[in-house]
């Protein structure tokens, strides 16, 4: 959840206690503690989702507040799963801070927040890359209609389908007082209240029975909304699938005899739990012709983009399989998990020098039964040149032995290339492995980012395996480029090794072995050849 100039969600970590001797507080955290009670429950005496959202909505309305020292609104909200049930007499506990501040949707400008513990500095990290998905997740979904036409299918008739016409709900909210903030401005999480409730309503209609909300997909409030306002709320459900279905609501607002102002349009999905819990099957859906089977159609895509989104971010590190399906619909979940993973390793903090030699440091982290490798250095070039430099995979073979081949399967973006690489036999006489790997480029935020160069395997339907060589496949690699001055930068290697690429590092991790530092020294002088080359171009210009 955002509120303009902030980036919310919430990890725990032990306590660190400051040389004052002092507890640590993160300066913007806010707490709320809040005892269910029947009025803030529904007919089962289970907490509303509603009151939870405004709940949800205060608490990190005045963590940005205490960083922004003025007041703050809701500016969009990332997705939410509901996972567990609240009941009637338990306590809901609800922490929220600051991660990041921008400066794009704020009036004044904002104070940078300048992360202390290694918790924070993974949050501040990750906040950048939860930004971009937010800016570019509409652009996705209409690339996703437009290419996937075909693939969504059309409608098909049931004799027992009930009319999406009936499942339609529209409702009218006056803005009072208690429904706004000091500035007059209508709660963000108010109107999700409202909106949940005619969504309610109208997957109701569907099943005839009480439904629950499992997840609202992202959104972004388009428009504010004051006391005095009549909020026209509208709900109607969009598909129906075995065990879920999706239905859309919107908020319009107006006064006196003024056109609609559109507020926010939501996506929300429900099932229908059973005596044990377990999801029931829902009725067929017949939606109306032209405007109702076009939702019929985008509440397909969305399903589709809502399952990719679940199975690659939702996932813990070791849960993740090592090489996930690419494919448009899902390339930026994949990015953002590409990039994030990058970035979780590069803010870990336990990091064991195993061995330094020609000013190249080799650290080693084992976590979770899986080795990283960490390889350091320095080297006198431009920052933004060395990143030019190392994203082209293709240039690699001039210094790493270790690519015998690269080539370009596609450019899936300006940030975002497929390659598949070679490498040689690890044992005489063996096969040689080939890798299919998507490469995410990052450029900095700020000062406090560095250039980022992500690496992992994915699977695409056109380069199966071959028999001429082992598939292998990276979980994360990549590397990270920090500008120490205008000429001098520090970029660091990493890899979490896999079986398949654990044989070309486990002697140097042994210290049987100086290949790695060899690579990486050659590496050094590449970029020193190459610091005023012109050839460094992004890979966007391919």
């Amino acid at each position: 959840m955002t509120s303009e100039g902030k980036d919310g969600g919430i990890m725990l970590e032990p306590q660190l206690i400051q040389e004052t001797g002092e507890v640590y507080r993160n300066p913007t955290e806010v707490q709320m503690s809040q005892i269910v009670l029947p009025c803030h429950s529904n007919h089962c005496g289970e907490l509303s989702v509603g009151q939870l959202l405004k709940w949800m909505d205060s608490t990190a309305c005045l963590s940005a507040e205490r960083h922004a020292g003025c007041s703050c609104v809701t500016a969009s909200v990332d997705d939410i799963h509901f996972e567990h049930i609240i009941g009637v007499g338990q306590v809901v506990s609800i922490i929220a801070k600051v991660n990041r501040a921008f400066t794009s949707s704020m009036e004044v400008q904002l104070k940078q927040v300048i992360p202390y513990t290694q918790m924070e500095q993974m949050e501040y990290s990750l906040a950048a890359e939860r930004r971009r998905m937010r800016l570019i997740h509409a652009e996705i979904i209409t690339d996703l209609l437009s290419s996937s036409t075909a693939q969504l299918g059309e409608c098909q008739e049931y004799d027992d389908a009930v009319l999406s016409e009936k499942t339609r709900v529209e409702s009218v909210e006056l803005v009072l007082p208690p429904h706004a903030n000091h500035q007059v401005s209508t709660f963000g999480g108010q109107i999700m209240a409202w909106m949940e409730n005619v969504a309610t309503i109208a997957a109701s209609r569907l099943c005839n029975a009480h439904p629950t909300l499992r997840t609202i997909d992202m959104f972004h409030f388009r428009g504010p909304s004051h006391i005095g306002d009549r909020l026209v709320l509208k709900a109607i459900v969009n598909n129906a699938f075995k065990h879920s279905m999706e239905v859309g609501v919107c908020a319009e607002a107006y006064q006196g005899g003024e056109p609609l102002r559109h507020i926010n349009s939501a996506f929300m999905t429900f099932e229908v739990l059973d005596s044990d819990r377990k999801p029931r099957t829902l009725p067929h859906l017949q939606p109306e012709p032209v405007d109702g089977r076009r939702r019929y159609k985008e509440a397909i895509a969305r399903k589709k983009i809502r399952l990719d989104r679940k199975y690659i971010i939702s996932c813990k590190q070791t849960q993740v399989p090592l090489s996930v399906p690419w494919d448009p619909s899902n390339q930026m979940y994949l990015s953002y998990n590409n990039v994030s993973a990058l970035k979780l390793m590069d803010t870990r903090n336990n990091w064991v020098l195993t061995s330094e030699k020609n000013k190249v440091r080799l650290y080693t982290l084992e976590e979770n039964h899986m080795l990283c490798v960490k390889v350091e250095m320095y080297v006198s070039v431009p920052a933004e040149q060395v990143f030019h430099l190392l994203s082209d995979l293709r240039r690699r073979k001039e210094w790493d032995r270790h690519y015998e081949e690269c080539e370009v399967i596609s450019q899936a973006d300006e940030d975002d290339t497929l390659y598949r690489v070679v490498t040689p036999s690890v044992s005489k006489g063996g096969k040689g492995k080939d890798f299919i790997l998507l490469a995410s480029r990052r450029k900095p935020c700020d000062s406090r980012d560095p250039y980022l160069i992500a690496l992992r395997s994915v699977t695409l339907p056109n380069h199966p395996p071959t028999e001429d060589f082992s598939r292998g496949e990276v979980l994360c690699a990549g590397f990270t480029i920090w500008e120490e001055s205008s000429s001098v930068t520090k970029f660091t290697y990493y890899n979490q090794a896999t079986p398949g690429v654990l044989p070309y590092i486990s002697t140097d991790v042994a210290g049987l072995s100086s290949s790695f530092y060899s690579t990486f020294s050659a590496c050094s002088q590449f970029l020193e050849a190459n610091k005023d080359s012109l050839d460094a171009l992004p890979p966007s210009s391919f």
